[in-house]
């Protein structure tokens, strides 16, 4: 069962969204200054009409009038100067806090416990940071800016309606129950539906990767329909999630609709009866029915966005929300004393109750070559990702020179210990980006080193613009074995004293991999070296090898030993060996 990763509460999603105003309290200062000032001259216009109405009444010239639409037009030409100010502003506001929620969501994905990852699957972190900031991009962009030009252009035409007369507050206050009522409906439901709709999406998508990425075991396995009914049943359940929030707008947006057209029929009615009793001018009535008009323009928007304020919420709530994991490491300030590296009585599990390592014991002294071997499922990756820090083990500890792995910071971890595995990626950039990025400071000629270490110069030296290739996705395609390498040659670069190489190997053929490991070996004398491998040349060639099986260390002592014992080590031996 996939366990989704945290989504942060109300009241976390608003001390943010505090802190992310505070950043920029000048900038906001002035966008809405600049919104009320807008609103404010479009208020001129309602005035302005009423009064000509009343003069017109009264009898007037058609200067005054000339001299009344010449005002309007001005007070128009204004506002929209204004407005298009102060959207640039907001808009530009919205664009620096996206910015910085963006940073901060890589900042804390990078940060995130590789195991916690694991146990959630891809699929969420991967909805989270495609469709959920997408999410939150248009909301940040469009909605919030826009929401506050409704709201800033309500406040205001809602004042200057009331100074036309007290009186034009029951016709406004007769659509408040209706308006008040849908609302909260609509808001009690809303976050839960759309936080429910992301997840549904992140299911599929997970489950929708996971059949991708393991087609081939599912046509060996024929498993085609148990993996058809798993995504049609994923499809269903986003389909599900997706026709509840579609019946909450259904329901919800006419009922608004409705609410605000109700005062501007009240006004015209009871401005009107007001009137022929005495107690209202034409003008006054006419200025208030303008006034109440316009209010529909900015309620609608004001309505309209706060769908997409829903939905922008919940991507927020998901986006933030990894930022309330809690780190697998507590660094304890202290610095290794020596290169040792030691397991004592470890013991580790995904999941509860059901221990993979069962109190391992495992001493690697500095510059010893430990080769790890045994069948699959044994537990050899699970004990080297323990070694190299990046799980804690559930009991016991994992040592280097007396400090626990994840008593380090991660910093000062990998100068210590690095883990290369058979999972690799190639940075878009050119092949010095990903080369320098272990070491920014190395020259050409110590990247070329690098590369001449693990036998990848011959290629290197054949690309196009040497070091200036631009490789990656839509650039230069590396095969597997070269993209290897270049994982192999940052290794190198890195420098660390201890690494762990689980199966670092094997995507180049045998002959090639057995090659280019004795390079590597001549270039990482006197480092520590856990090497976790099928093929046995590895173990035959190392100073120990330890033999997991069950989740425990069987054997252990050198190639010549092992075999010598006649046990699980030499029957492994033998049956690749012959």
């Amino acid at each position: 069962m996939r366990q989704i990763l945290p989504v942060a509460g109300p009241t976390e999603i608003r001390r943010h969204a505090r802190r992310l105003a505070r950043r920029h309290p000048r900038t906001l200062s002035v966008a809405l200054v600049l919104h009320g000032l807008a609103a404010i001259t479009g208020l001129a216009a309602p005035r302005l009409i009423g009064g000509l109405v009343e003069d017109v009444q009264n009898g007037t010239t058609v200067a005054k009038v000339n001299q009344v639409i010449l005002v309007i037009a001005v007070f128009i030409v204004a506002q929209s100067l204004l407005t298009r100010w102060a959207r640039f502003k907001s808009f530009a506001l919205g664009e620096q806090v996206l910015a910085e929620l963006r940073e901060d969501f890589v900042d804390n994905a990078l940060a995130l416990p590789i195991g916690t990852v694991e146990r959630a699957g891809t699929g969420d972190l991967l909805s989270r940071t495609s469709r959920d900031v997408d999410t939150l991009s248009r909301t940040v962009r469009f909605a919030v800016p826009e929401t506050i030009i409704s709201f800033v252009t309500v406040l205001f035409t809602v004042a200057a309606t009331v100074l036309v007369g007290v009186w034009v507050l029951v016709p406004l206050l007769a659509m408040a129950p209706l308006l008040w009522l849908s609302t909260k409906w609509y808001l009690r439901r809303a976050k839960d539906g759309y936080l429910r709709e992301n997840a549904a999406y992140a299911q599929m998508t997970s489950s929708l990767a996971e059949t991708v990425e393991g087609a081939r075991t599912v046509e060996a396995l024929q498993r085609y329909d148990e993996r058809v009914r798993r995504g049609d049943a994923d499809i269903r359940g986003s389909y599900l999630a997706e026709r509840y929030t579609l019946f909450l707008r259904t329901m919800y947006f006419p009922v608004a609709e409705v609410s605000y057209l109700v005062p501007v029929v009240g006004t015209l009615l009871f401005g009107g009866w007001l009137h022929l009793n005495g107690h209202a001018s034409l003008g006054a009535v006419t200025a208030a029915v303008l006034y109440v008009n316009q209010l529909i323009d900015p309620v609608d928007r004001l309505l309209s966005w706060l769908d997409e304020l829903q939905s922008g919420g919940a991507a927020f709530a998901r986006i933030l929300g990894i930022s309330d994991v809690p780190d697998d490491r507590t660094p304890s300030g202290q610095m290794p004393s020596g290169d040792l590296v030691e397991a004592r009585d470890v013991r580790f599990s995904y999941v509860d109750g059901r221990d993979v390592l069962h109190g391992v014991d495992l001493t690697v002294q500095p510059g010893e070559r430990i080769a790890m071997v045994g069948p699959s499922g044994a537990g050899k990756s699970t004990l080297g990702r323990l070694v190299a820090g990046i799980h804690p083990p559930r009991t016991g500890s994992v040592t280097v020179g007396g400090v626990g792995m994840t008593e380090l910071p991660l910093d000062e971890l990998r100068k210590q210990v690095a883990l290369v595995t058979q999972e690799h990626h190639v940075f878009v950039g050119t092949l010095r980006d990903n080369l320098s990025m272990a070491r920014p400071d190395a020259s050409d000629g110590e990247l070329l080193d690098a590369l001449a270490a693990v036998d990848a110069l011959e290629w290197a030296d054949a690309l196009p613009d040497g070091l200036d290739t631009r490789v990656g996705s839509g650039q230069l395609a590396l095969t597997p074995a070269q993209a290897q390498q270049l994982a192999l040659a940052r290794l190198v670069l890195a420098d660390p004293h201890t690494l762990v190489l689980d199966e670092a190997t094997s995507l180049i053929d045998p002959r090639a991999a057995r090659h280019m490991e004795r390079s590597l070996a001549a270039v990482l004398e006197g480092r520590t070296v856990i090497a976790i491998a099928h093929r046995l040349y590895t173990a035959h060639d190392a100073d120990r090898v330890a033999v997991v099986e069950d989740g425990r260390i069987s054997e252990l002592g050198s190639h010549d030993e092992l075999v010598a014992r006649q046990g699980s080590y030499a029957a492994l031996w033998t049956s690749w060996h012959g």
